[in-house]
């Protein structure tokens, strides 16, 4: 399995396995610091998910799903000390709806980043953040992370009544000063607990309370050469963002496998 290098310019022939995992995202960030990076997987048209015959709720194309693209979500996750999400995901997870349980991946062939992980010495699994003003979060659902540290960012406005019964499952509560959970709160959070690389894997909303504040520092993207259309969908980002956030191309790669040709392109959030 290989992809072509599209950018930088060198048109090599790459293998895909290792293709993320080389970046070393876990200690790129300096000493104090916290690198925080997202990850989507997306239409030629621009939709990452689609609604569902439920309009609350929506759901990665099954036309752009695909094993080679879940290897480097995978190995993003791998470099991972904490991923952030969402509460709806737990909503999700406890109806039996979310895509995965937070790899890294217990299948053999992620045995790999499993060693990988043991070999840098990071956890056997990241921890978990989870961003919710409301912690409408069910408590079963976080009964699945046995074994790992779960930590929840809310605003001031939060149920205290909520708070106390996740706090008595184990999670650790951090209510921040303002109504809103921002992304720099989230940031100074994280590095307090002595974090140094962040993976975002929730959806659009979550995505944009980062970028407003410009703390996300890296952000991938696998486009599946596919037009799908749909008239209930989501993009990457919504809602205001602060202003246009211009971004750097770092790297680019073509996969021409017949069955699933996509781009994996890699870019730097420019900081203001």
């Amino acid at each position: 399995m290989t992809v072509l290098s599209l950018y930088p310019p060198t048109e090599e022939e790459r293998p895909l396995q290792g293709l993320y995992l080389g970046l070393n995202l876990h200690r790129q960030a300096a000493d104090g610091d916290l690198l925080i990076y997202s990850n989507y997987i997306t239409s030629l048209d621009g939709r990452i998910s689609l609604t569902t015959e439920r309009p609350s709720q929506s759901q990665v194309p099954t036309d752009i799903i695909n094993r080679r693209d879940w290897r480097l979500y995978q190995e993003l996750a791998a470099q991972a000390d904490v991923m952030i999400t969402s509460a709806r995901y737990f909503r999700q997870l406890a109806k039996g709806e979310a895509q995965d349980l937070l790899p890294v991946g217990q299948e053999d062939e992620y045995a790999d980043l499993r060693d990988w992980r043991k070999s840098a010495g990071l956890r056997a699994q990241p921890d978990v953040l989870i961003l919710s003003n409301s912690l409408d979060i069910p408590v079963a659902a976080l009964k699945l992370l046995q074994g790992r540290r779960v930590l929840i960012c809310t605003g001031n406005r939060a149920e205290p009544a909520r708070g106390a019964a996740l706090q008595a499952a184990g999670v650790e509560l951090f209510v921040l000063d303002s109504p809103d959970v921002s992304g720099a709160a989230v940031k100074s959070v994280l590095i307090e607990q002595g974090y140094r690389s962040a993976y975002m894997i929730a959806g659009p909303q979550v995505h944009r309370t980062l970028i407003a504040d410009r703390v996300l520092d890296r952000l991938f993207i696998t486009t599946r050469l596919r037009l799908i259309g749909g008239a209930g969908f989501d993009t990457i980002v919504s809602g205001e963002i602060g202003g246009a956030a211009d971004l750097q191309l770092l790297s680019l790669y073509l996969d021409r496998n017949v069955s699933t040709s996509q781009l994996f392109a890699q870019y730097a959030l420019q900081q203001q």
